[in-house]
């Protein structure tokens, strides 16, 4: 058995995989509290109705790329909006195993509730950095994921 010395020991609470895991999971449970209630939405769900609103439209494979979220965790995201009212799915002609799901009128007026919501708590949050700050951390943390979706996946 290898013993470790100070200099490559794992310290958790310094491990920057686990700070970043830390964070998002701080801020992300701060935003699902608030969202579930006052509109009954989980995370997962209200990411769909976000991005859904941005593109109008998506298949599952896409919306799965752009969240980084699970088949599972998008199907059932995706079933309980639909059950809801808040979304619809049509058939995809290019592919008959998948289809389109958009919002309805009522994903719609729910997502005008939920963004200034969401852009007040991320103000909120970031109160402390100045926009250069921000600015800074958003391009850090793009240049981070995208490492991590470059590497190796063993």
């Amino acid at each position: 058995m290898t013993k470790m010395s100070p200099h490559n020991a794992l310290i958790l609470d310094k491990f920057l995989p686990y700070r970043l895991s830390v964070a998002s999971n701080a801020v992300s449970s701060r935003i699902s509290s608030s969202y579930r209630k006052r509109f009954g939405l989980r995370i997962p769900e209200w990411r769909l109705i976000t991005i859904l609103a941005e593109t109008d439209r998506a298949t599952p494979a896409s919306l799965g790329d752009a969240t980084r979220m699970d088949k599972i965790a998008i199907s059932r995201a995706a079933a309980t909006l639909i059950e809801r009212g808040l979304v619809t799915a049509a058939d995809n002609p290019a592919d008959g195993r998948s289809h389109f799901l958009s919002l309805t009128e009522d994903g719609r007026a729910l997502y005008a509730d939920i963004a200034p919501m969401a852009l007040a708590t991320e103000a909120q949050l970031f109160t402390g950095l100045s926009k250069q700050e921000c600015a800074t951390l958003e391009a850090l943390l793009r240049r981070i994921e995208a490492a991590a979706l470059s590497g190796d996946s063993d």
